[in-house]
């Protein structure tokens, strides 16, 4: 990277971060396709973003391509790995094993983007010492020994949403810096976790706001 800024020096918007991992997901298209540089008009169209905002959104982290030569793609692609720090591995835990704790234990996706889910509790007896995988299902009071003993750094919460408080609180306590929460609630953590919600509701609720609009106009 050109020109390096001090990433903490610098405050970056949160809708820049988001799309963050939009770029790594097509610039990883593109160099399967045997694609080696690519200039910001051509990203824009295949994102529907400005090249302008492009230009901006990478000018936060300092210079990646040089004008009328466009970006290397797989120099571009490490350097944002890095950034997002996904450039290594992170383990993970998952609580809650109804059906959709086990479609996201069974998700193939998480390990090639370096996200490792080690460990699996629930509070139902029946599942304790079964066996998922390489997995075995633990009680929910060893979540704090278990954390521990394997550096687990990111908690994923697949509980109904009138448990997910409790699990959120037992795993901050338990060390868990970054959670990933699934239950359709809006809950409470001290300012020094990092939380993201996964609510499909909320995005269907989000764009039928678009779709009313365009129904309107039509």
């Amino acid at each position: 990277m050109q020109n390096n800024k001090t990433i903490t020096q610098v405050e970056v918007p949160e809708v820049v971060v988001q799309r963050l991992p939009i770029y790594v997901r097509i610039l990883s298209q593109l160099l399967e396709s045997h694609i080696e540089i690519i200039s910001s008009h051509q990203l824009g169209e295949l994102l529907q973003i400005t090249p302008a905002q492009i230009r901006k959104d990478l000018s936060y982290f300092g210079r990646f391509g040089k004008q009328g030569r466009g970006y290397n793609i797989q120099f571009l692609l490490d350097e944002l790995r890095q950034i997002l720090g996904i450039d290594r591995a992170w383990k993970a835990c998952l609580i809650g094993l109804g059906r959709l704790g086990r479609a996201i234990i069974n998700y193939p996706g998480f390990s090639p983007e370096g996200f490792e889910i080690v460990a699996a509790f629930d509070n139902n007896v029946a599942q304790y010492n079964s066996n998922l995988g390489t997995i075995t299902v633990q009680s929910m009071d060893e979540i704090a020994h278990t954390v521990k003993e394997k550096n687990i750094s990111i908690g994923i919460v697949a509980v109904p949403s009138n448990q997910a408080q409790s699990v959120i609180d037992t795993l901050v306590e338990s060390g868990i810096t970054g959670i990933l929460n699934y239950a359709p609630i809006a809950p409470f953590a001290p300012k020094h976790i990092v939380m993201r919600n996964i609510d499909p509701v909320l995005s269907l609720q989000s764009m039928t706001f678009y779709m009313k609009e365009n129904d309107e106009i039509n």
